[in-house]
């Protein structure tokens, strides 16, 4: 069976998000503590830089994905605009609430001051769940069997 890619800088930047995500939220974020020699304060500036970059980049992704959604607006569907919908509310969040806040606690824990625990992190995690989840979603329907 062969398939029709009707918007394939979409795809490309949809899969490059989803892989951006992917390999930094689910793999860098965690392994980097592994590594020898990395300490919690080196870590976490790590982590901060990382992030920060991440989040400019994702600007760029979505700013395309709405982009072809105002020019190609008749080839989306209801479900897919409230999927891009809640990237961009994810996205608002991590940026102006979440990543503020999470870098604020980082700075401290490099300082050597001791944090409460809080549910920021899970919050984030939260978002990149449902970014992956809006992202493979968003993928799917654009594989479409040829006639």
């Amino acid at each position: 069976m062969s398939y029709i890619i009707k918007h394939p800088i979409l795809l490309i930047s949809i899969f490059l998000w989803l892989g951006f995500v992917l390999a930094i939220s689910f793999m860098e974020a965690w392994l980097k503590f592994r590594a020898p020699g990395v300490t919690l304060p080196v870590g976490l500036s790590i982590g901060r830089l990382i992030f920060s970059v991440l989040n400019k980049i994702e600007w760029v992704f979505i700013i395309v994905i709405i982009t072809h959604f105002f020019l190609f607006r008749s080839s989306f569907q209801n479900y897919q605009i409230v999927i891009i919908l809640t990237l961009l509310i994810v996205l608002i969040l991590q940026t102006f609430w979440l990543l503020p806040k999470l870098d604020a606690r980082a700075e401290l824990h490099i300082e050597g001051v001791i944090v409460k625990s809080s549910f920021l992190h899970l919050y984030y995690v939260i978002g990149e769940v449902l970014k992956v989840i809006g992202l493979s979603l968003l993928i799917i329907k654009h594989f479409k069997p040829m006639s």
